[in-house]
């Protein structure tokens, strides 16, 4: 009886540590990604800078440019950003999209719809928490399109994105900096269709990184 228990525990000891094996594997970067700066490292005085000074240019750019989706310039009263949370910049890995059904139709916000690719699925940790997203290839543009806890209350309903390129990947990783999602422009003006999230890009812990949606704004 003591040698099965012996057995029997050690068994569930190695299957443990196997599951914690593959967790690490698919969840846990390595810290030494060429390209890719760890996000423990970066200087966050500097960060927090720089990124200030591209919200800056994007509040100008919606209040100035003739491409700004915005109607009422004057009336504009600029962008909401959550704060800056360097937790919300995380590494992923980049799953290749194995399936034979790449090739799928991605719905619109009026109704029509496009022809996208599944490329990858990003496989990453928020806060603690496994999570993953699909990744979708249009046009030559890598689109992370999402919804979190927080559409429909403080972001837009529709969902966020994240864009980039082929070149962002370094060596299976690619970094997913959510101070850095954008509305899209349908939240700004109806005659805009935009690309809704698959459904399976749905998560339900809240994001709160990156642009802020308030409808009367």
């Amino acid at each position: 009886m003591f040698k099965n228990k012996i057995i029997r525990y050690s068994t569930v000891a190695m299957i443990v540590a196997i599951l914690a094996y593959f967790a690490i594997e698919t969840f846990m970067p390595p810290s030494d990604i060429p390209g890719i700066e760890p996000t423990e490292s970066l200087n966050r005085e500097t960060y927090t800078r720089l990124l200030q000074d591209e919200r800056a240019e994007s509040q100008n750019w919606y209040r100035t440019s003739d491409d700004s989706p915005v109607l009422n310039k004057d009336g504009f009263e600029g962008l909401e950003f959550f704060g800056i949370d360097l937790s919300y910049r995380v590494v992923a890995k980049v799953r290749p999209y194995q399936g034979a059904d790449k090739v799928f139709e991605v719905a619109y916000t009026d109704g029509t719809q496009d022809t996208y690719e599944r490329y990858a699925y990003l496989d990453f940790e928020l806060n603690g928490t496994p999570q993953t997203l699909l990744l979708l290839k249009h046009e030559g543009v890598l689109s992370l399109m999402w919804r979190d806890g927080t559409s429909g209350t403080t972001s837009y309903g529709g969902g966020r994105y994240l864009d980039f390129t082929t070149t962002d990947v370094k060596h299976g990783f690619i970094v997913l900096d959510f101070n850095k999602a954008y509305n899209p422009y349908c939240a700004f003006n109806p005659a805009y269709a935009c690309p809704l999230p698959p459904a399976e890009n749905t998560l339900k812990e809240s994001i709160p990184a990156g642009e802020k949606y308030t409808a009367e704004k």
